[in-house]
């Protein structure tokens, strides 16, 4: 009998993890605000409010290249609507021009990554949010 409770709640932890896995919707929300708190982060040093951390800043361009590598993948045509989502219909009409956003994205990242200096951080960041700016022009509805 006890060992069945077991083998139960196991299989329903491990459902409730595949079904929280499998909605794109809030895979991508999170990964969203994961940008925005190391944005934040990274503006508050870039504009000089908090002193230039090269740990810090390197952290911010791991952030961002890791959600410009999982991006991509969470849009899905099952996941067009729903969740509040805030996707334009665009990201499926010009799927090539979204992907290459990401990539853009990503590359910058890269380079932000190797910074070492608050002028270069600056440089990268600017380069790296700007990139923000178009994408949610584009493929964003605004609220």
């Amino acid at each position: 009998m006890l060992r069945s409770a077991f083998v139960a709640l196991g299989l329903a932890v491990g459902i409730s993890a595949v079904l929280a896995q499998a909605n794109p919707i809030s895979e991508r929300r999170d990964a969203m605000k994961a940008v925005g708190a190391a944005t934040r982060e990274g503006a508050a040093m870039a504009k000089g409010e908090a002193p230039f951390d090269a740990a810090k800043a390197q952290a911010v361009f791991k952030v961002y290249g890791d959600a410009a590598k999982k991006m991509p993948g969470l849009y899905p045509d099952s996941a067009k609507t729903g969740g509040e989502t805030t996707a334009a219909p665009k990201i499926w009409e010009d799927q090539a021009g979204f992907k290459a956003a990401f990539a853009k994205f990503e590359a910058d990242a890269a380079k932000g990554a190797a910074v070492t200096d608050l002028a270069g951080f600056r440089t990268a960041f600017g380069d790296a949010t700007k990139n923000c700016g178009t994408c949610h022009e584009t493929y964003r509805i605004k609220k």
